[in-house]
């Protein structure tokens, strides 16, 4: 009401519908006794007496029904519709009251149809006109130079829009009512013939996309916008072959995935990214399941400031927990969080914690605070190279920081404790995946002693990921290159981050405990094709204005990376896009036993490489078949000499 005491428009509004209203009931009876002179009539002093009730009746349910809290010069088919359903209760109220409760017998009935109708219009009218008045080329120029000293050039760009579905109708529908966008829609393309010759607002589909060349040239294109969510990653990759063969500039939308909220606006335009070209279909939510996992509970999230364990807490929020808690060890990375994700979910309750996953004291301060209900854990070392090198640091951060948290989510009756895994554990050929595949065998032990459910979540690299192949690429490109790629032939398995989110969100949310989750992650992608696509999407050609160097595996790296070993099976789960390894038998004890070894030896070491080879050791009986390579046992060879651990 505050805000209504000071909206000018409120009361504009407000004094037209009390003059529409008065309007439509006297003009019921002219048009029902069919005269003008409305003294004459036999029901005049009903009419006037009746009349303060109608309108007070109608403005009632017209405020119920928020007719005046919108924002009418963007009336559209919601708007219509909250007219029909007032305008209809409304009067149907009067109908009882007159007939039931007052008892007025004498009152013509189909006064209150022809009253319904005209009310319906001239209410509904009014709103449209005030549409059309703001849509009309006069009144956004005029708005365009009352913008300022400063406004956008007033020659608009001349746009075509690729695709002329919802997306497409809602971005056009953007640039109409926004004075400030200075776009000129020329016209849409959209492969569909049944819309081809037809126009949206006016505005006409020339015909398919493939046209888009003749478009360009023949109606001066300057930009286009790919309006297509549900596009694949060939469409994409179809249509940015077009665009710059053409030599237009253009931009695009998010993919269906990436559209958390289900809507989409002007705002959201990007240039296309390799995400795009990627083309993976949108996730499938099971939103029920989810919902009963995570709505009204305690969630902690460690890792929270990386690039998983952020976009789980956006999507986490979603779902209304009790508490969102944030456990992160970079104080720069959860600042970032704070920024740019918590506080722009209003409303979400979350606390934001400093710590480390080694951190038993810390942890366990944050366990009796916070009670968590379901812990996502995202912390872990992940460079392959670099961990190469540092193999104790892998072994600390990813094994014994998960034993940690794990086992305290067991004394504290956690429901669920979801791992986040890698491919990199499939047959490991590095410490990196060695420590993981080690910390998947650790809660599947753990699983077994408690009431926690232990769930991992297996799946390979993330595009954009911070330190992610995709960021260097981009970053040497604008360098001017090379770009550097490790062999012509080696391959990885990608996916979107919001995707993966997602999928872990459906995993944890089905698992029974126990189980290793492989998210489904296509066909694996050749990196040389990646930086390719990567140079191209930068409006240059590989090769000619930026060099690809092939500089040779790094330590510890595959060729082609694998998400199942060759002896592993999977089973298909209530989700197309993941499936579940077969439980393999381990031995609880022998794995704890090693496990309390390893925390020994790195207690004693104080960090000296001497202690290195029966860690390793240690880390080979809980993962039989891991290998360790040259860079880790050159780690310790100054003091220990030839030690060939590969024969272990």
């Amino acid at each position: 009401m505050k805000y209504l005491a000071k909206s000018r428009n409120f009361w504009t509004v407000l004094a037209a519908d009390i003059v529409f209203l008065t309007v439509s009931y006297l003009l019921s009876y002219v048009i029902r006794f069919e005269t003008l002179d409305l003294s004459r009539l036999p029901h005049y002093a009903l009419m006037v007496r009746t009349l303060p009730l109608i309108l007070l009746c109608k403005l009632i349910f017209f405020y119920f029904f928020g007719l005046y809290r919108g924002v009418w010069r963007y009336t559209g088919i919601h708007d219509l519709l909250s007219i029909i359903k007032a305008t209809t209760s409304s009067s149907a109220t009067i109908v009882i009251v007159l007939f039931y409760l007052l008892r007025t017998l004498r009152f013509p009935r189909s006064v209150l149809v022809i009253d319904w109708l005209l009310s319906l219009v001239l209410v509904a009218g009014f709103r449209v006109l005030i549409r059309l008045l703001h849509s009309s080329p006069l009144l956004r120029f005029a708005n365009l130079q009352s913008l300022g000293p400063h406004p956008r050039p007033l020659r608009p760009v001349n746009l075509l829009i690729l695709g002329a579905g919802d997306a497409g109708e809602k971005m056009l529908r953007e640039i109409l009512d926004n004075p400030r966008l200075s776009y000129r829609v020329i016209g849409f393309l959209d492969d569909d013939p049944k819309k081809r010759g037809r126009s949206i607002h006016r505005i006409p589909v020339w015909g398919k996309i493939a046209d888009l060349p003749r478009l360009v040239r023949d109606k001066a294109v300057e930009e286009v916008l790919i309006a297509i969510p549900s596009a694949s990653g060939s469409q994409m990759r179809q249509i940015v072959k077009l665009c710059q063969d053409a030599g237009v500039r253009f931009k695009t939308i998010p993919g269906l995935g990436d559209l958390i909220e289900g809507t989409v606006s002007i705002k959201e335009l990007r240039d296309v990214a390799y995400e795009d070209l990627l083309g993976r279909d949108p996730v499938q939510l099971d939103d029920k399941v989810i919902s009963s996992c995570l709505s009204g509970k305690r969630i902690l999230v460690t890792g929270a400031g990386g690039s998983i364990g952020s976009e789980l807490c956006r999507q986490i929020a979603r779902y209304s927990p009790e508490l969102l808690v944030c456990y992160e060890r970079t104080e720069n990375s959860l600042f970032h969080l704070e920024m740019n994700v918590l506080r722009n979910m209003r409303g979400l309750p979350y606390r934001a914690y400093i710590g480390d996953v080694l951190d038993q004291g810390r942890l366990s301060e944050v366990f009796a605070q916070t009670l968590p209900q379901v812990v996502f854990h995202a912390a872990a070392y992940k460079h392959v190279p670099l961990m190469e090198l540092n193999p104790t640091e892998a072994i600390k951060n990813n094994l014994l920081g998960t034993h940690r948290i794990a086992s305290l989510a067991l004394r504290s009756e956690v429901e669920r404790f979801v791992l986040i895994s890698t491919d990199k554990a499939v047959r490991p050929l590095n410490i990196m995946g060695a420590s993981k595949r080690a910390a998947e065998l650790i809660v599947q032990s753990l699983g077994q002693a408690g009431s926690t459910r232990y769930i991992t979540v297996r799946f390979g690299n993330v595009v954009g990921s911070e330190g992610s192949v995709v960021p260097l690429f981009r970053s040497q490109i604008a360098r001017g290159g090379p770009v550097t790629v490790t062999h012509p032939e080696a391959t990885r398995f990608f996916m979107s981050i919001p995707e993966a989110a997602q999928l872990i969100l459906e995993a944890a949310s089905i698992g029974q405990g126990g189980e290793v989750f492989l998210l489904e992650m296509g066909k694996p992608v050749r990196i040389v094709e990646l930086a390719e696509d990567l140079i191209r999407l930068s409006g240059k050609e590989p090769y000619q204005d930026i060099e690809i160097v092939f500089t040779g595996l790094r330590p510890g790296e595959k060729l082609h990376e694998e998400l199942i070993a060759p002896d592993e099976g999977t089973l298909p789960t209530p989700h197309p896009k993941i499936r579940v390894l077969r439980p393999s038998l381990t031995d609880p004890g022998r794995t704890m036993k090693a496990l309390q070894a390893i925390d020994r030896l790195i207690a004693e070491s104080n960090g000296l490489p001497l202690f290195l080879p029966p860690l390793l050791a240690q880390l080979r009986i809980i993962v039989p078949e891991y290998r360790p390579g040259p860079e880790v046992t050159s780690a310790f060879a100054p003091l220990q000499g030839e030690n060939d651990l590969r024969s272990g």
